[in-house]
């Protein structure tokens, strides 16, 4: 028989506090003559369930959010925000160099840029080995072991003396870089109640979002005045000070290390669970549940938009204005950067003022009412901002000034996207919340990838403008989605779970 837990999803994963009980015991009537299925508050057992989310406590009475002090998790989320914006800044830093680095290795600027659309591809793999292990054997380990990886294969890059090493050792630090963002949500959602993850989530977003924006501007700076190499060596300094910060300042805040559950079992007992919890597949399995799949597709439609945006600028705003250095258009990515920036005080907040007002209204939290605060962002604001973008530059209107409003404009909106679909990929499911984030991670950065390798041919055979228009299309059905998810998640993530239990008790009759 499956089990049922409607504390779990907000509780933690290990043992739940004593006033756990009498919430479970309010709510065992009207989720069981739902269901049919026994409840139980068992901590350790039903991984693979999302069954409870249609009632999650804010979590005021759970002394686990109560370990560290206010100040203590201010710190936390800095660390975590500077460490997040490690592995995105890499990912955009060369853009405003790509002539430079080309003309090193004697090839064609659209190999560079293949090569960044290679590292955000292994940004997308990567998460289905860290999500887990991060589960397994807790945050604060394999946060120290990726940020000293990173550190590392950024000395690679810098001194790569021919192209296969410089792809090499990008696709190397790529492959670490996504360990932070993963491991990041999932410190946010230990450490926070589900009424507040949302603002703290902004804040730890900012990092993600300013590094990729912000990127080819240092770039263009260093590239200016140095060598493109000095790009990768201030990525190397980055990594040395997350390596330490995240050493000494980030302490182990999971609530329950799934490698307790190896204690006393044979070697090959162990081995069959370690190859269970880290099977790629059980992270990819996540998607039988609809209400994932779409919140995903949301995720990837703005980064798809973002990398587009992002990419082609050198090539595409230099001729439309005449410019002739990376540091002028360098300039361009000050507008998102600056629009990410004025975001992270408002997008997150937003967020848990949506959750909070539909707990009044509904007298319970529903996971899929935070969804709700993002919808006009993702279907309205930011595919005019790119359509205007788009058609503006191609017909040579408006000046410098349209573009730059119009890619601020997107980075105010997207801090009030990101916040909502990151923080519902933890309240969601609890006790897998790495695995769901990581699978989140995982297809928005497969469309980042792809994003970065089309955006430019595409650009030059059909122009920035019906290109803008085909991501604009691709965020509107995005936003489609996610309002199907809000009135219907709920329903779709019970019917799985019910097929799942029966499943399970169809198996334990045999």
């Amino acid at each position: 028989m499956a089990h049922t837990s409607t504390s779990s999803s907000s509780a933690p994963a290990g043992p739940p506090p004593a006033q756990s009980e009498k919430q479970f015991a309010s709510i065992i009537p009207e989720e069981s003559n739902r269901l049919q299925l026994e409840p139980t508050i068992s901590a350790v057992s039903n991984h693979d369930d999302m069954a409870g989310v249609s009632y999650v406590a804010t979590g005021d009475n759970d002394e686990v959010y109560n370990r560290f002090s206010e100040r203590r998790k201010m710190v936390i989320t800095a660390v975590l925000s500077f460490c997040s914006f490690l592995a995105p800044v890499s990912s955009t830093t060369v853009l405003s160099a790509v002539p430079e680095v080309a003309a090193t290795y004697q090839c064609d600027g659209s190999i560079i840029n293949l090569s960044n659309a290679m590292y955000m591809l292994f940004m997308g793999i990567s998460p289905c080995f860290y999500g887990p292990f991060a589960s397994i054997y807790g945050r604060k380990w394999v946060s120290v072991a990726s940020a000293a990886l990173f550190f590392a294969f950024s000395i690679g890059t810098a001194l790569a003396p021919n192209l296969a090493s410089f792809f090499i050792f990008r696709i190397l630090t790529a492959f670490q870089g996504t360990a932070f963002l993963v491991i990041g949500s999932s410190v946010i959602g230990d450490i926070y109640k589900p009424t507040e993850r949302g603002t703290a989530l902004g804040w730890f977003m900012s990092g993600t979002l300013i590094g990729p924006a912000l990127g080819p501007f240092i770039g263009g700076i260093i590239v200016t005045f140095c060598t493109w190499r000095d790009i990768f060596w201030l990525q190397t300094a980055l990594a040395g000070a997350a390596t330490l910060f995240v050493f000494f300042l980030q302490p182990e805040t999971i609530h329950y290390k799934r490698s307790e559950e190896l204690g006393g079992l044979p070697r090959r007992k162990k081995a069959h669970k370690m190859w269970q919890w880290l099977n790629p597949l059980r992270v990819i399995r996540l998607y039988r549940y609809p209400n994932l799949l779409t919140v995903s597709l949301a995720s990837s439609s703005l980064v798809w938009n973002m990398y587009s945006l992002l990419t082609p600028i050198r090539y595409v705003l230099n001729p439309r204005f005449n410019l002739n250095s990376p540091l002028q258009s360098g300039l361009f990515y000050i507008a998102p950067g600056c629009g990410y920036l004025l975001g992270t005080f408002f997008g997150g907040r937003y967020a848990d003022h949506i959750v909070k007002k539909y707990i009044k209204i509904k007298g319970q939290r529903v996971a899929e009412d935070r969804l709700r605060s993002c919808l006009p962002f993702i279907g309205i604001v930011i595919p005019a901002c790119m359509v205007i973008y788009g058609w503006t530059v191609e017909l040579k209107k408006g000046g410098i000034a349209v573009p730059v409003i119009m890619m601020f404009l997107q980075g105010v909106a997207q801090l009030f996207c990101f916040p909502s679909l990151n923080t519902y990929c933890l309240d969601v499911m609890q006790k897998r919340s790495a695995e769901v984030v990581a699978g989140n991670y995982m297809v928005r950065y497969m469309f980042a990838a792809a994003g970065s390798a089309v955006c430019l041919p595409a650009v030059r055979a059909i122009g920035v403008g019906w290109f803008s228009t085909i991501s604009a299309v691709f965020l509107v059905v995005a936003a489609i989605a996610t309002y199907v998810t809000t009135l219907h998640g709920k329903q779709w993530r019970d019917a799985v779970d019910a097929r799942k239990a029966a499943k399970k008790e169809g198996e334990n009759h045999v």
